[in-house]
C-alpha cells in the first residue's frame, strides 16, 4: 500500500474532523462554521436586538448563531443555500419554544426576495460579500442595523478612511449610504474548518433617509476615480475610452432633454475645466473624501455630464 504524503494525511485528518460534527462542510460553498460560543454571543450582542425584532440571518449553518438570535428576538427568517444545513437547523430547534419563532427559506440569497425584518446578522459567505453588503442597502424598508463577519481585508476596506492603503471604490459605496463600524477580530480557528484568513465583524447602520443619490451614477463616477487612485484626477479623466463616454453620454442626456447641444464642444477641454473650476483637478482619489467626490457629481450633473 502506497505511503501518504503529509498533505494527504492532513486533508484526510481534515476530512474526519468535519464529519465528526455531522454534515461535511462544503468549502465551495464558504461554509466556517463558527465554534466559539463567546464570539457568537458577542456577535448576537453587538447587535443590540429588541424582543419585538425580525432578524434576517445569512447562512445559517448548523444555527450556533441562530440559537442566541432566538433567546433575544420574536422572529428569526434564516436563508440558507444547503439542504443539508437547513435540516441540521431545523431539528435542533425541532421541540423547542423555539420552533415557531424560526423560519426558514431555503436557497441562493442572492436571488432570494427578501422579507421585512428589522435587524440583519450573518456569518457570511465570502464569496458574496460585496453583492450581499448592495443588496442589504437596497433593501427597503429599510432595516435597523446589521451586525456581518466577513474576512479581515474586505471588513477594513468597509471602513477604511481617505489616505488608507485598503480606501477604495467599495469603501466610498458603502460609506455613502451607511455608517460602517469595526466590532471585533475573529482567528481563524473560531471556525471549523477553519477558514484560510482572518475575519472580522463589522456593524453597518444605514443612513435614514438615504441621500437622494443616484448609485449607478455615482459608482460611474468613481470607476473614473479609482482606476488608477494615487494619479491625479485629470489624468483619469483624460482617458480616450472615458472622454468618449462622457461624450456619448452629454449628448444622450441633452438629446433626451431638448438641450442645445453647443457646437463644437471639445469633451476634453470641458472636463478640465470643470475639475479645475472646483480644484479637484490635481487632486487623487486616494485622498478624497465624500463630500469631494459629491462635489464632482454635482458639478459634471450640473454641466450636463452624467456617469451612466
Amino acid at each position: 500500500m502506497p505511503k501518504l504524503t503529509t498533505k494527504q494525511t492532513k486533508k484526510q485528518e481534515s476530512g474526519a474532523d468535519m464529519r465528526a460534527f455531522g454534515p461535511l462542510f462544503n468549502k465551495d460553498l464558504g461554509q466556517h462554521i463558527l465554534k466559539n460560543p463567546l464570539v457568537a454571543q458577542g456577535i448576537v450582542d453587538k447587535a443590540g436586538l429588541l424582543g419585538s425584532d425580525t432578524v434576517l440571518e445569512v447562512g445559517p449553518g448548523t444555527g450556533n448563531l441562530t440559537v442566541r438570535i432566538l433567546a433575544q428576538c420574536k422572529k428569526v427568517v434564516a436563508v440558507e443555500f444547503d439542504p443539508r444545513m437547513a435540516a441540521e437547523l431545523q431539528k435542533r430547534v425541532n421541540g423547542t419554544p423555539d420552533q415557531r419563532k424560526l423560519h426558514i427559506m431555503l436557497g441562493d440569497f442572492m436571488k432570494t426576495e427578501l422579507p421585512y425584518f428589522d435587524v440583519c446578522i450573518s456569518n457570511t459567505p465570502y464569496q458574496i460579500s460585496s453583492p450581499l453588503v448592495f443588496k442589504l442597502l437596497e433593501h427597503r424598508p429599510l432595516f435597523r442595523c446589521a451586525v456581518l463577519m466577513f474576512q479581515r481585508e474586505f471588513a477594513l476596506r468597509l471602513i477604511a478612511k481617505p489616505g488608507d492603503t485598503l480606501y477604495c471604490r467599495l469603501t466610498v459605496n458603502v460609506q455613502l449610504y451607511a455608517k460602517v463600524d469595526h466590532i471585533m477580530k475573529v482567528g481563524k480557528n473560531n471556525f471549523r474548518p477553519p477558514p484560510q484568513v482572518e475575519s472580522s465583524v463589522v456593524r453597518l447602520e444605514p443612513k435614514n433617509p438615504p441621500p437622494p443619490v443616484d448609485s449607478k451614477e455615482f459608482d460611474g463616477l468613481l470607476r473614473i476615480a479609482f482606476v488608477r487612485k494615487h494619479k491625479h484626477l485629470v489624468a483619469n479623466f483624460k482617458q480616450t475610452t472615458v472622454l468618449h463616454m462622457l461624450k456619448q453620454n452629454y449628448n444622450t442626456y441633452c438629446s433626451a432633454h431638448n438641450i442645445m447641444l453647443e457646437d463644437d464642444v471639445d469633451i476634453k477641454d470641458k472636463v478640465v475645466e470643470i475639475l479645475e473650476s472646483i480644484g479637484m483637478a490635481e487632486k487623487r482619489a486616494a485622498n478624497c473624501d465624500m463630500d469631494d467626490f459629491l462635489k464632482i457629481l454635482l458639478t459634471f450633473n450640473n454641466a450636463n455630464i452624467h456617469f451612466s
